[in-house]
């Protein structure tokens, strides 16, 4: 109940040792018949970081004019991206898999914010060479990426609807 989506971050990376650590934690979420279609991704390079995001800002230059913008991935330092084949449960199955990691982060003192309109833009043409630096498996499509880092603000939680939950009898 307490973990939110965190949306600025220190300037510093998460640890490659601790990243492990929440990936095995994704990988163990559970999905449909053990097929494990999933690819994960963790980007940490700055360079990697900056280089897209400046592709990201020529595209969008009003994004660049938002109040303590540094990047596209909600000024994240860390980066991971998940990308599966197309099937039936993929989308589900990459879901928990990323669930698994944004808690199992969050129990580390690491936040993060899931992240799909940075998508779109790895997605296009103008991002292919980043795009292609994650070496996916073919047939594989990116669809959505987690940003983590150490929370520099932790939001205050929004006020869930909670008349969508019903008991049917």
């Amino acid at each position: 109940m307490s973990r939110r989506s965190v949306r600025d971050y220190l300037a510093r990376p998460v640890p490659r040792d601790t990243m492990e650590l929440i990936a095995r934690c994704g990988i163990n979420a559970p999905n449909a018949m053990n097929r494990q279609e999933w690819e994960i991704r963790i980007v940490d390079n700055p360079d990697f970081i900056d280089g897209v995001t400046a592709l990201f800002v020529k595209a969008n230059p009003d994004m660049a004019l938002n109040s303590g913008f540094r990047n596209m991935f909600r000024n994240a330092p860390t980066v991971v991206f998940i990308a599966a084949p197309e099937s039936a449960y993929s989308g589900v199955n990459c879901g928990l898999l990323g669930e698994n990691m944004i808690l199992a982060a969050w129990s580390m003192g690491i936040g993060s914010c899931c992240l799909g309109g940075p998508v779109s833009f790895m997605n296009s043409e103008s991002a292919a060479d980043y795009l292609s630096q994650l070496n996916f498996s073919e047939g594989y499509t990116l669809l959505y990426a987690i940003g983590f880092g150490f929370p520099a603000e932790t939001p205050e939680a929004r006020p869930r609807d909670e008349a969508k939950i019903r008991f049917v009898d």
